[in-house]
C-alpha cells in the first residue's frame, strides 16, 4: 500500500484506528490523501472511514468491482462522530448492567461502538468459559433502551479482546503489539517457536489473550532462511575437535553446539562441520583398491 497517490484509484479504508483494511474505488473524487475521512456504503449501511493510502496490490477484485467512495466527510459529520464516540462508554456500562440484570454471567462486554451518525450501536463481547452465552434477550433489551439506534451484539475472539482492551503486554511493553500497530492477526503455530529455539514453556510463548504470541512470527522467516544448510538436532557430525552429535543451533551466528564423544560441548562454525555419514562413505571409497 502506498501513502502517495498512484495511477490506481483503489483506496484502502479502515473504520477503526488499527482496523482491518477494506478497499474502495475513489472514482471521480480527486486528491484524497492518507488520513482523509470519507463516507462509504458497506453491508452494514453508510460508514465513516479513514483513508490509509492508495493500494498497490489488493485481494481478488469482487465481481462488479470495488464499491465506490461516495464523498468526503464533512466537518459537521466528523464532529457528530466524535460526539457519539463520547457516549460509547455509557452505553457499554448500561449493557453490562443489563447483562447482569438478566443473569448472563458468562458474557464479557468489551466495548460499544456507535456509527458516525448514531444510527447503529454495536456491542463487542466475548463468551467466558466453554458455554456460549445467549445474547438474544440482551439484544432485545438494549434495543428497547436505544430506540434511535439499531443495536447489534457481535462476539469476538480472545485476540480481538486483547486488542480492544490494550494494556501491558506479556513481554513488559506498555502497550500490546495488537493495540499499537497490528491491523490483522496472522496464523501463529508452535512450529514458529521451535524454529527460533524459544522455550516451549506456555508462560514464555503465550500472550495476554491466552493464545500464542503474535511476535513469534516477526523473525520466523529470518530463522527459517538462516537454518538452511545447517545440520538437524541429534545429527552426528565431524568437527575439527573430533566426532560428536548436534545438541543446539544458533542460526543467526551460523554456529552449532556439538557434544563430543568425551562429553565436552563445543561451539563450532557451521562451515567447519562435515556430515558424519558422508565422511565415512568417502573414507570407505578411499580404502578400496
Amino acid at each position: 500500500m502506498s501513502k502517495q497517490k498512484s495511477n490506481s484509484k483503489t483506496l484502502a479504508i479502515r473504520f477503526q484506528k488499527l482496523g482491518k483494511l477494506y478497499y474502495f474505488d475513489a472514482g471521480e473524487i480527486q486528491d484524497l490523501k492518507p488520513d482523509d475521512h470519507v463516507i462509504v456504503m458497506t453491508s452494514k449501511g453508510r460508514e465513516l472511514g479513514q483513508v490509509a493510502g492508495y493500494a498497490e496490490s489488493t485481494p481478488d477484485e469482487p465481481k462488479g468491482g470495488w464499491k465506490p467512495i461516495e464523498r468526503r466527510a464533512t466537518a459537521q459529520e466528523l464532529v457528530m462522530a466524535r460526539l457519539w464516540q463520547q457516549k460509547e462508554l455509557d452505553a457499554m456500562i448500561s449493557c453490562r448492567e443489563k447483562a447482569a440484570e438478566l443473569g448472563i454471567a458468562n458474557l464479557k462486554i468489551v466495548a460499544a461502538e456507535y456509527s458516525y451518525d448514531g444510527s447503529r450501536l454495536t456491542f463487542l463481547c466475548a463468551s467466558e468459559g466453554d458455554e456460549k452465552a445467549n445474547i438474544k434477550k440482551l439484544r432485545s433489551a438494549m434495543g428497547r433502551m436505544q430506540r434511535k439506534a439499531r443495536v447489534e451484539i457481535r462476539q469476538i475472539g480472545p485476540r480481538d479482546v486483547a486488542k480492544v482492551c490494550s494494556g501491558m503486554g506479556a513481554c513488559g511493553l506498555e502497550a500490546r503489539c495488537c493495540a499499537r500497530f497490528l491491523s490483522e492477526f496472522s496464523p501463529i503455530s508452535i512450529k514458529m517457536a521451535k524454529a527460533q529455539g524459544i522455550s516451549l514453556n506456555p508462560q514464555e510463548i503465550t500472550g495476554m489473550c491466552g493464545r500464542l504470541r503474535c511476535c513469534l512470527m516477526y523473525e520466523f522467516e529470518l530463522y527459517v532462511e538462516a537454518r538452511k544448510g545447517m545440520p538437524k538436532l541429534k545429527k552426528r557430525v565431524v568437527t575439527p575437535m573430533g566426532e560428536g552429535r548436534v545438541i543446539d543451533l544458533y542460526p543467526l551466528t551460523k554456529t552449532v553446539v556439538v557434544q563430543l564423544e568425551d562429553g565436552v560441548r563445543v561451539e563450532v562454525p557451521n562451515d567447519e562441520l562435515e556430515p558424519y555419514e558422508e565422511l565415512k562413505v568417502l573414507e570407505a571409497k578411499a580404502k578400496k583398491p
